[in-house]
């Protein structure tokens, strides 16, 4: 017999089968309140400062209001369209951005296909805690890292160099030439063997029946890779390529920051960067927002136009 306490009464005076939402919050509701707290924060630190983009609508006047003091509508957006900086700033983030998907987003699959094939157990845990272990290198650390092996003074690739060729010494991280390879291959070194960690779940969650079915087929070790895992997981791949191309425009502040030189400021500078310089450093902070909120809807267009190209391919997407 049901519990009289889960049924609702009728104007009749019967009682009725309960609300299923209600059942279902009832039984559950353990679960919702530990999501109070993640909740809180998202609306907090995620969804609140969203009301802060009013100022690329408005002049900002210091100590006359934190939402500016009058409507200037699209004023800055012609603005900065019209400025050679963010031009500049942009087609350097498109550039980097492209350039470290294109690497650095198959690295870690195909990491992980051959970690995955490795036979002893104790030989692939040593292989994957050495590849996640930079995940957790602050990143003003892997610059000075970056700086004292690339120093044409005693740095060791130089000091190399000099001995096995004769070469002068070279300031890599001061010439333009050197710094988009410098930072696709510190992204490599540093997140590679984490991101892999994605998709070797993905991997062990692999039917193991199709792969004694490819055995039966004759199938190689390579071919079951082609045939088998990689289809398998298409869907996981196909979700971490649409979160990397909603991050075009959003790449590593912090480490573009430390390796940004005024000599190769041709290349380095990007949006984030420019963002920093005009609302930080020179208080324009209307014109700042009025960037920002440009990248953030390019940012949102790029994943919707990437999640609905993945489900008519595929038919996989995020939402």
């Amino acid at each position: 017999m049901a519990d009289s306490t889960l049924l609702s009464k009728t104007p009749s005076g019967s009682y009725a089968p309960p609300n299923p939402r209600l059942r279902h919050f009832r039984r559950y509701w353990q679960l919702y309140v530990m999501m109070l707290l993640p909740l809180c924060h998202f609306l907090l630190f995620k969804y609140a400062p969203l009301i802060g983009n009013v100022l690329a609508f408005r002049r900002y006047r210091p100590a006359m209001g934190p939402y500016g003091t009058e409507w200037v509508g699209l004023a800055y957006f012609e603005r900065f369209m019209q400025d050679p900086a963010f031009w500049r700033a942009f087609n350097n983030t498109l550039i980097l951005s492209f350039g470290n998907i294109l690497i650095n987003f198959p690295i870690p699959i195909i990491f992980a296909l051959l970690l995955y094939e490795i036979r002893s157990k104790r030989f692939r845990k040593f292989v994957q805690t050495v590849s996640y272990m930079p995940r957790f290198i602050s990143t003003v650390v892997v610059i000075a890292i970056l700086g004292e092996l690339l120093s044409p003074s005693s740095g060791l690739l130089n000091r190399l160099l000099g001995a096995l060729f004769g070469m002068e010494p070279i300031y890599f991280i001061n010439e333009p030439q050197y710094f988009r390879p410098l930072y696709i291959l510190t992204e490599t070194w540093q997140f590679t063997g984490w991101t892999a960690i994605i998709y070797l779940a993905a991997i062990t969650g692999v039917n193991r029946e199709l792969f004694e079915a490819a055995d039966i087929d004759g199938a190689t070790r390579f071919q079951k890779v082609v045939y088998v895992t990689i289809p398998s997981i298409m869907s996981t791949i196909m979700v971490m390529l649409i979160l990397n191309v909603g991050s075009l425009l959003s790449l590593g502040f912090e480490k573009v920051l430390l390796m940004y030189t005024p000599s190769n400021a041709m290349v380095s500078d990007i949006i984030d960067t420019l963002v920093y310089r005009t609302g930080l450093t020179n208080q324009n902070y209307s014109y700042a927002t009025a960037i920002g909120l440009f990248s953030g809807v390019i940012g949102v267009i790029l994943v919707s136009a990437t999640n609905w190209f993945s489900k008519k391919m595929s038919g996989e997407s995020i939402y």
